[in-house]
């Protein structure tokens, strides 16, 4: 199958300033997704959609292509990954001639991943022919039968209460397993993309990750906890 994994990275970011360079054991924040993707026993190409002459020139340097520059106009913080892949597709099918049959979203704020994540998540979709997506998740720290809102009149109000009564009283052992989306892996097919015009359609799989292993940097806080994690995984 023609599997491409694209690694949407524009130059700006609001949390932290030229996020996806920063640096990260040792190296740019985004060479650790194209490797990662290199890595992959099912992926045969490596693309990076950016507007940015730096992040072009890394990208290439860790081994990615960049076959297009992504519109200034797709790289504003509020536009959303859709039509950011609609752009992606769109070139690779009318211009490249090359018609993906699985895209795979490689976030570069994930800088964790095990390759054998990668390749399962794929093969998951590969498998279920009746699927839109694979999403990774994992279990939250903060059970969600435990969350509530503030009503009108200033009492808690459990988000759960149209599962269970009294949600959050329940035993740690009687709270049915859900799940988060943890932005680690996406597996998406283009007819998801191009026909639904979503990201994940109707019918998602859950590709599940230990939660402690989940990482996804958007903060500072978010970062320094990157690097303790990778410190102690590698001891660097």
């Amino acid at each position: 199958m023609n599997i491409a994994a694209i690694i949407p990275a524009r130059g700006g970011s609001k949390g932290i300033k030229r996020k996806n360079l920063v640096n990260l054991n040792g190296k740019p924040l985004i060479a650790h997704s194209i490797e990662q993707a290199l890595s992959s026993k099912l992926i045969d190409r490596v693309i990076v959609s950016t507007e940015d002459e730096e992040i072009m020139n890394i990208s290439k340097q860790y081994g990615a292509e960049v076959p297009f520059t992504r519109p200034e106009e797709l790289a504003e913080d509020h536009v959303l990954d859709l039509p950011v892949f609609e752009h992606a597709l769109q070139y690779l099918t009318s211009i490249d001639k090359y018609e993906p049959e699985i895209i795979v979203h490689l976030r570069p704020t994930a800088p964790y991943r095990k390759i054998q994540w990668i390749d399962e998540a794929i093969d998951l979709l590969i498998k279920s022919n009746h699927s839109d997506s694979v999403r990774s998740v994992s279990s939250p720290n903060q059970h969600p039968y435990r969350v509530f809102t503030i009503n009108n009149e200033g009492y808690l109000d459990p988000v759960m209460k149209h599962l269970h009564p009294t949600p959050f009283l329940l035993r740690r052992q009687d709270l049915p397993p859900m799940y988060y989306y943890n932005c680690v892996i996406d597996i998406t097919k283009p007819s998801t993309i191009i026909n639904k015009k979503s990201m994940t359609g109707d019918k998602i799989l859950p590709y599940i990750i230990p939660s402690d292993e989940a990482i996804d940097i958007d903060s500072y806080r978010d970062l320094d906890i990157a690097k303790l994690f990778f410190e102690n995984k590698y001891g660097v």
